[in-house]
């Protein structure tokens, strides 16, 4: 039997079209908002911290797919793994049976996670906080959770329900009757566990949004409170863990801290494959599977699929034998450091802060009458316009892609490949250098493009 479908051929002849077809079936703003901020380029191959335009020019990634791409674009030891995997022929997902490749995959992140003993596998981090959500409520028999103002968890109705950020609850009421604490606030964290009713505490150990760590001694204070009162800790790592900040997890920067539920994914993908994983304690999961009876309670169906379970091992199998972990910290530190030394230089540049390669690069408001004037302007139509100032030249003049660190937010996310070195910090911190001359000058390009954002911003009330 013939088929004559042909993926090369198939991009070849209607490539050029992206932005149409999306425009006409997928997310209509998405494109829209891309050429408003001149983020339109037709991207045609990847591999490492970088990828190539259409015209053959270079970028620089320093987003990493939201974190996806801890290992960069197309590693060759999780691509080898793939194709061995698909070249295998297994017999995949029959749901009655027990193959290998999951019990290895658990079994390597377990060796990474000491005080923990199981796994459950699923597609994605949203997906992975849910599981955390469930388990949390049955193993303890309490309806609520905290979490923290700001956090992000994921966009499904559950993880929604623990979302700090009300840009993305609203409208989508109602929502399990979970409750906000602020991020190191151990007071009100202490009130709400003494309601009696509360199953668990979800946090990230480093929040994306932002880029903000809770205080010294935080987590293990919290963890401390949650047990005396019968709650479970639930870390959220989908975007900090496997190396992320200088550790494997964020959580153990802080001695101590043992979390009951860990949620990764991401980097587990490998960049490939979904993939998310909820590992934790022994006594949670045999209280949700307590019976034969139960043994389907919670499941996914593409969850542990041979070829998410192969990426996910060649990922682990990467992070140990290349120490990508160290090279998150090394690097990290010294991307930080570079640019902590211009906060100094630039008025308008107020902090850099944050672990590892997990970095937040934080405007404020000026002290010079001019530059003053300028930021007003842009905060009256928006808060946010001018760290959109900064990532916008940076792409487009200097070819490095980065993100604003959310909705209305001065501030700039650094998450780039943990496999990145000195020549990218050289070149960001050249770039960015150039940026803020640029800023700090009165550029006449820069500030105009800024009064496109204020235009833009008037016209979306």
């Amino acid at each position: 039997m013939s088929n004559e479908f042909d993926l090369a051929k198939l991009l070849a002849e209607r490539g050029g079209e992206r932005y149409e077809l999306h425009a006409r079936h997928l997310n209509h703003q998405l494109p829209r908002m891309l050429r408003t901020i001149g983020f339109d380029k037709v991207y045609e191959r990847g591999e490492g911290a970088y990828f190539w335009d259409d015209e053959g020019d270079d970028y620089l990634d320093m987003l990493a797919g939201f974190g996806v791409m801890g290992l960069g674009r197309h590693h060759p030891v999780v691509r080898k793994a793939l194709h061995d995997v698909l070249d295998a022929s297994l017999a995949d997902l029959t749901r009655f049976d027990c193959p290998p490749l999951p019990g290895l995959l658990a079994e390597k992140l377990l060796a990474h996670s000491p005080h923990l003993d199981r796994v459950f596998f699923c597609n994605s981090g949203t997906e992975a906080v849910e599981t955390a959500l469930k388990f949390a409520r049955y193993a303890t028999g309490r309806p609520r959770i905290l979490y923290c103002g700001h956090a992000f968890h994921g966009l499904t109705a559950g993880s929604l329900s623990v979302n700090g950020e009300a840009g993305f609850r609203d409208g989508f009421a109602p929502l399990l009757p979970d409750t906000a604490v602020e991020l190191g606030d151990l007071a009100a964290l202490e009130r709400e566990l003494a309601r009696g009713d509360v199953a668990g505490f979800v946090v990230e150990p480093i929040q994306g949004k932002g880029v903000h760590e809770p205080p010294p001694g935080f987590l293990r204070a919290a963890q401390e409170l949650l047990r005396r009162h019968g709650a479970l800790l639930i870390a959220d790592e989908v975007q900090t863990g496997l190396g992320r900040t200088g550790d494997f997890y964020a959580h153990q920067h802080e001695d101590g801290v043992e979390p009951d539920l860990v949620c990764v994914a991401k980097a587990l993908s490998g960049g490939y494959v979904p993939v998310g994983a909820t590992v934790g304690k022994d006594w949670v999961f045999k209280k949700v599977y307590s019976s034969m009876d139960r043994v389907l309670v919670h499941s996914a169906s593409f969850g542990s699929n041979a070829q998410a379970m192969a990426a996910g091992l060649a990922v682990l199998s990467v992070i140990e034998d290349e120490q990508v972990v160290a090279n998150a910290r090394v690097t990290g530190d010294l991307l930080r450091s570079r640019l902590a030394a211009l906060v100094d230089r630039y008025e308008l540049l107020h902090e850099v802060r944050g672990r590892g390669l997990m970095i937040g690069i934080e405007f404020g408001k000026p002290s010079s009458l001019k530059l003053r004037s300028r930021w007003t302007m842009l905060q009256a139509a928006r808060k946010g316009l001018f760290a959109q100032m900064v990532v916008v030249p940076l792409l487009q003049r200097h070819r490095i892609l980065t993100q604003v660190s959310g909705d209305r937010l001065e501030v700039i996310k650094l998450i780039p490949p943990l496999i990145i070195g000195e020549p990218e910090v050289d070149r960001f911190v050249e770039a960015f250098t150039a940026v803020m001359d640029d800023a700090h000058g009165g550029s006449g390009l820069m500030w105009d493009f800024g009064k496109t954002l204020v235009r833009q911003a008037v016209a979306n009330r």
